[in-house]
């Protein structure tokens, strides 16, 4: 009985090897799957990276879309962030700029990250960035105040339906 129960632990801890080696395989592919998937569909509002000013297509001067911006600052993160305005009509296919404001009022320098996200997510395919702060970390000197540009077209080929976009940045603290 004891080779019997021997034979059955063996094969006990073989399965359990393979469980862990299937779940450590999923975890793995599950980042770029999930990237994938929000690339496909637009969800989780990701935004592309910097588009090329010739990518903007004529303005549709016949209708507006609001973008209304927000900014959230991550804890850890002392800097004073937020737009310039928080609303602004657009015509789609038009090339605007804004500026965020970023403000350091401790006395070390401070590194940050910027994360976009639009909403509706899907409609995240249609906002075009050509200029960011967010696509490079931001370093701030103790006290100093700087204004940072955003240059963005939505795209034409946005549903008429769509009247409003929000742009949401999320400053994280960067160490190094």
């Amino acid at each position: 009985m004891n080779e019997a129960l021997r034979q059955a632990n063996r094969r006990l801890t073989i399965r359990l090897l393979l469980m862990v080696a299937a779940a450590a395989g999923f975890a793995f592919a599950l980042v770029p799957f999930y990237d994938l998937l929000c690339k496909a569909t637009g969800l989780n509002g990701k935004t592309d990276g910097a588009v090329q000013i010739a990518q903007a297509s004529k303005a549709d001067i016949g209708r507006w879309v609001t973008v209304e911006f927000t900014s959230t600052v991550m804890p850890g993160m002392s800097w004073e962030f937020y737009p310039a305005q928080t609303r602004m009509r657009v015509h789609p296919g038009e090339v605007t700029r804004i500026n965020y404001l970023a403000k350091n009022p401790t006395n070390r320098a401070l590194a940050g990250q910027a994360v976009p996200s639009v909403t509706p997510g899907w409609t995240a395919r249609h906002f075009n960035k050509i200029e960011c702060f967010c696509f490079q970390r931001q370093v701030l000197k103790p006290g100093e105040v700087r204004e940072m540009p955003l240059v963005f077209f939505v795209s034409p080929e946005l549903p008429a339906e769509v009247q409003e976009i929000s742009l949401s940045y999320t400053l994280f603290p960067v160490s190094g």
